[in-house]
């Protein structure tokens, strides 16, 4: 029998139309140079412009107890000048933990503190390959931890940390939101928000194979962010869903219906199900990996993305 054809929504087919029309070189064929500046440019031409803020200032971790022994770039997003105590929102950029960084995603971070009407910070961690597993790990803990101490230079108290990413940024959330259970920071983590996340190995998955080309992400992109990366897969911090899932936080878990890695996250919504976890998660049928990047070039990705932020209130509001 031949495999049922997957449902592709009609803007999304005619943004990977576009791409394909364009061509260009597969990723894993291209200098790590030159595939930080195709992401870049892929943002530039897709994604939606950003939301003018009251704050938007760069900022730095000064990394004295991070493995790093370096300072850990941030960036603050707030659409108030001046805040009363409440969650503060730390963002892990997706990208494989190899070409994405604090640019990549700004105009993302925006559209969250905008929505959300809350207190963003952007983590720059350290990448692969120059810095490979756990690295970016450690910095995103570090920095996340540094976040819940209200340092004056925050400028704004934290009662509670949200931490959310996509893709990469994804499985630093469901990571961090794993270490700060096992060793709690100054304020507790009140929601995670991992989007599209590899949170289990990818590698020999269904979605892997099936949409190993033609939907944004590819295969052989998971394969070349693998090897530069190089994750242990025998630890929670590389594989979070070998963790402890009992101590999750409420979660609002995203997914696409056309990711190579989209089983990767379903699992993982299985393992809060099995553990009992208060968890919201929603699926974008007919939507591909990175959609919360590429609002522009597909307008019904921005609805989503809303849907998303819809979810997040919803889970707040129950747990506040």
């Amino acid at each position: 029998m031949a495999a049922e054809t997957p449902f592709i929504r009609p803007d999304v087919k005619a943004f990977l139309d576009g791409l394909a029309a364009m061509g260009g070189v597969p990723i894993a064929e291209m200098t790590l140079e030159e595939a930080r500046a195709s992401y870049v440019a892929l943002h530039g031409m897709a994604d939606a412009p950003p939301r003018d803020l009251a704050v938007i200032k760069d900022l730095s971790y000064p990394g004295t107890d991070n493995p790093s022994g370096g300072e850990i770039g941030l960036r603050l997003y707030d659409a108030r000048d001046t805040r009363e105590p409440g969650p503060v929102i730390v963002f892990y950029h997706g990208g494989g933990f190899v070409i994405g960084d604090l640019d990549t995603h700004h105009n993302v971070c925006t559209e969250i503190a905008h929505h959300m009407d809350l207190p963003v910070v952007a983590v720059d961690y350290r990448r692969a390959p120059e810095h490979p597993f756990p690295a970016a790990i450690d910095d995103c803990e570090a920095a996340t931890r540094w976040i819940a101490t209200s340092p004056e230079a925050l400028g704004r108290k934290a009662t509670g940390l949200i931490p959310i990413g996509d893709s990469a940024g994804g499985n630093a959330t469901i990571v961090v939101s794993q270490q700060l259970a096992a060793k709690p920071a100054d304020v507790p983590v009140v929601l995670q928000v991992p989007i599209f996340p590899l949170a289990s190995d990818a590698m020999g998955s269904a979605s892997l194979e099936e949409f190993a080309e033609g939907f944004v992400l590819t295969k052989g992109a998971v394969e070349f962010f693998d090897a530069a990366y190089a994750p242990d897969r025998n630890d929670p911090r590389a594989i979070p869903i070998l963790g402890d899932h009992s101590t999750a936080p409420p979660t609002v878990l995203v997914t696409a219906s056309l990711d190579p890695i989209r089983d990767s996250g379903r699992d993982y919504g299985a393992a809060l199900s099995a553990a009992g976890i208060d968890h919201v998660h929603l699926e974008v049928r007919g939507g591909t990996h990175s959609f919360t990047n590429l609002r522009q070039a597909v307008p019904s990705y921005q609805h989503e993305t809303e849907r998303m932020f819809a979810a997040m209130k919803l889970m707040l509001g129950a747990f506040a």
